[in-house]
């Protein structure tokens, strides 16, 4: 894989007009735009479908987490759409997960299961009701993903390495809570560099703030690449 096509980029923005303009801006400079549930809320399935007719591949991003028909519902629309990566909670449980891995059919959309959120901690889980280390839930939630049939999962760069080492080759790796090198890690709990992931076991980092807030969007994507370069 290309380091370009490693980077995916969080249109974390709130208007279908500002995302499409970073889009223009950044495409061919990276692999995925992300579409999370700011931005879809705000401009819905014509924004990722407007994308798509650019040619650019998407990453949406709702966390679907609901009871079983429900979730297959949702996957079978977003599966319509054409993204290349969607994601369900691992916390709602295998049968919701398989559900989504029969109702992806025949797409080639992959889906991924989010682990622990990188904004959360030890103390955030056991607010909740999850007590523990948060390396052994992720652990124990990627391999219930890959059990019920899910392609990889979203995970903190902290717990790629113990994730590769658990699920195997070929179970895709995304991570979060990226940030390069002097640039400060906001509400993100376990962030790390993009060389750092990458080294860890990651298969796509994705990027915020550091690029869409970036004075120069497409320069920042760029040193990110470069950066990811290093590990080819």
């Amino acid at each position: 894989m290309q380091a370009r096509e490693r980077l995916i980029v969080a249109l974390d923005v709130p208007t279908a007009a500002s995302a499409l303009a970073l889009a223009d801006r950044l495409g061919g400079h990276v692999g995925l735009f992300k579409v999370g549930s700011q931005l879809f809320t705000a401009a819905g399935p014509e924004l990722v479908r407007a994308l798509a007719e650019h040619d650019e591949r998407v990453f949406l991003d709702l966390k679907f987490h609901d009871i079983p028909n429900t979730v297959a519902g949702a996957v079978e629309g977003a599966c319509r759409l054409g993204v290349q990566l969607l994601t369900v909670h691992a916390t709602g449980g295998a049968a919701m997960m398989q559900a989504a891995a029969r109702a992806r059919g025949n797409a080639r959309t992959r889906l991924l299961a989010i682990t622990v959120l990188t904004s959360h901690d030890e103390g955030a889980l056991a607010a909740i009701g999850l007590a523990g280390p948060v390396p052994d839930a992720v652990r124990r939630l990627a391999l219930l993903a890959q059990a019920s049939g899910l392609d990889g999962v979203v995970c903190s760069p902290e717990e790629a390495r113990l994730v590769r080492e658990a699920c195997g080759q070929g179970f895709l790796i995304v991570t979060p809570g990226i940030r390069p090198a002097g640039v400060a890690s906001g509400d993100q709990a376990r962030a790390a560099t993009p060389l750092a992931a990458l080294a860890a076991g990651a298969d796509h980092i994705v990027v915020g703030r550091p690029i869409v807030a970036a004075p120069d969007p497409v320069a920042a994507a760029e040193a990110i690449v470069q950066e990811l370069q290093l590990y080819q």
